[in-house]
């Protein structure tokens, strides 16, 4: 798409990218309310404003908001978990945003209701994020049984966006079958939607790194399948990162990852695969070892197993979150905390000190 196509978007609002000036909190306070009913038993346009409505609800920070978020997500929850969690990272320039687009109109085509989750990198300058990312996926952004959503990471780590499991839920009360969710994509520590989908594929280049490389920890020994995209560009560099990533995943399956494991055959071993995200070329292989995995996942109960565990630290992980927050808006630390990181940062203070210090207004039986 050229640039003067984008800009009239951007300007006419049509694909909301992010460029306006309402904040999340406001949008979600202008907002009308969000029913359960209007995601769960409505269809075409009046769906898709209550699905963007109830995200929008949900990724806002203030309380009242936060409050009516855990009604609707209560409301929610028994219309979710029936479908496939699919979370897809890898470096930029890999292709990712084109193989989902790709592998979302394959789906829709046969019959599947196709959720993108597309996470955009937060500047670290202004704050700001594009989210041009329905943009992108014009054909897929056009067809009725899909739904893209692009979020701004804002500063989470791991790749994914703060509120994407709940994003998620939202798009699983809709009736949406399968759920792709991208990552920003930045190097080899984007885990975190491991730990929130069924199944985490990494994609890669046919001119990624040498075996080295390959063998190195963090996203590699957690994806259950491993996909060579742009083939098509050097077929014999993508055969040759083929054999050598499949050489890894075997030593990750000896001492790596348990889930792994290569000497249990109910147990799935991740595969590589080659394909074409622009040419639409093996799509085919990619769903029928999606299909696969997903059918010995539940058959050995691993699967349900694997969502008890992400519900339970997604738990953790509020409660975490909600912590610091309490913590933060204390009206002793508040108090405090102005003077005390003056001296950490002149050099007056250690911040184990100063650190323990204000956690002992919180909380003085808890510090040592």
């Amino acid at each position: 798409m050229c640039w003067s196509r984008f800009a009239r978007r951007v300007h006419d609002g049509s694909h909301r990218l992010g460029f306006d000036r309402l904040s999340t909190n406001e949008r979600a306070d202008v907002s009308p309310a969000v029913s359960a009913q209007a995601i769960t038993q409505s269809r075409g346009p009046a769906q898709r404003r209550a699905i963007a409505k109830a995200i929008t609800l949900l990724e806002s920070t203030r309380a009242d908001h936060r409050a009516q978020g855990d009604e609707l997500l209560t409301a929610l929850l028994p219309h979710t978990g029936g479908a496939l969690r699919l979370g897809i990272s890898g470096v930029p320039g890999v292709g990712k945003s084109t193989f989902i687009e790709a592998l979302g109109v394959y789906l829709v085509e046969r019959g599947h209701r196709v959720a993108v989750l597309a996470i955009d990198p937060s500047s670290t300058v202004s704050g700001g994020s594009i989210l041009g990312d329905k943009t992108r996926m014009e054909r897929l952004s056009a067809l009725e049984g899909a739904y893209i959503r692009p979020s701004p990471s804002s500063g989470t780590l791991g790749g994914v966006a703060e509120k994407t499991r709940e994003a998620m839920l939202v798009c699983e009360a809709a009736g949406y079958d399968v759920v792709l969710v991208e990552t920003v994509g930045v190097g080899q520590s984007e885990t975190a939607v491991h730990g929130m989908t069924d199944m985490f594929c990494v994609l890669q280049l046919p001119n990624a790194g040498d075996d080295l490389q390959a063998i190195k920890k963090g996203v590699m020994e957690l994806a259950d399948l491993v996909v060579i995209n742009k083939a098509d560009l050097d077929p014999a560099a993508a055969t040759r990162a083929r054999a050598q990533i499949q050489s890894a995943l075997r030593v990750f399956g000896q001492q790596g990852n348990p889930q792994h494991a290569l000497q249990d055959a109910s147990v799935w071993h991740p595969e590589v695969i080659q394909l074409s995200g622009l040419k639409g070329e093996g799509l085919d292989a990619f769903w029928d070892c999606v299909s696969r995995f997903r059918a010995l996942q539940s058959a050995g109960g691993r699967l349900h197993e694997r969502r008890r565990q992400q519900s339970l630290a997604w738990m953790w992980e509020r409660i975490d979150a909600g912590l610091k927050a309490a913590f933060r808006a204390h009206p002793e630390v508040r108090q405090a905390l102005p003077a005390m990181t003056q001296d950490v940062a002149q050099g007056r203070l250690p911040p184990s000190t100063a650190a323990r210090r204000l956690l002992a207004l919180v909380a003085p039986e808890s510090v040592a």
